[in-house]
């Protein structure tokens, strides 16, 4: 397998991203997503990190999957709690361990940085294939449900 590397995201990375996230919202949820909400949405990213940042992986300067990150504080554990969202890998490099490389990434950030005090994410219930790479990295379903209200 060819190398595989792991950066912050940037501008030329947009289109990329995009894509992933129309073809993921489409594979989870049968959701349609348009490219110009998408696009505004990614470029406030990029224009206030403080909201949350996208990394890639790529390999033969291929991006093959991205993931954003997104800070919420806890007042319970006075830091911030990484949550891993959007994540999407190209079908050819599932279960080749391009995940776990990014969530690795992320568990060594949290654990050399004293602000930082976990990493969460939530996944789609019937994406029962997401759900065993979690666990196959050691993250668990305790804790909290989920409850949301989204306007349409």
């Amino acid at each position: 397998m060819p190398e595989i590397t792991f950066r912050l995201a940037t501008q030329s990375d947009k289109q990329a991203i995009i894509d992933f996230q129309i073809k993921m919202a489409k594979e989870t949820e049968d959701l349609e997503l348009t490219d110009e909400t998408l696009s505004l949405g990614i470029q406030k990213l990029f224009d206030e990190p403080y909201r949350g940042v996208y990394y890639v992986c790529e390999s033969e300067n291929k991006v093959m999957a991205s993931m954003l990150t997104i800070p919420e504080w806890s007042e319970w554990r006075n830091g911030d709690v990484l949550w891993i969202h959007s994540v999407y890998v190209i079908p050819e490099f599932r279960g080749t361990g391009v995940f776990r490389k990014m969530y690795e990434f992320f568990k060594q950030k949290v654990e050399s940085d004293d602000s930082l005090k976990g990493l969460r994410l939530y996944v789609e219930k019937e994406n029962v294939k997401a759900q065993k790479a979690y666990e196959a990295v050691g993250m668990t379903k305790e804790h909290y449900e989920m409850y949301e209200w989204l306007k349409e």
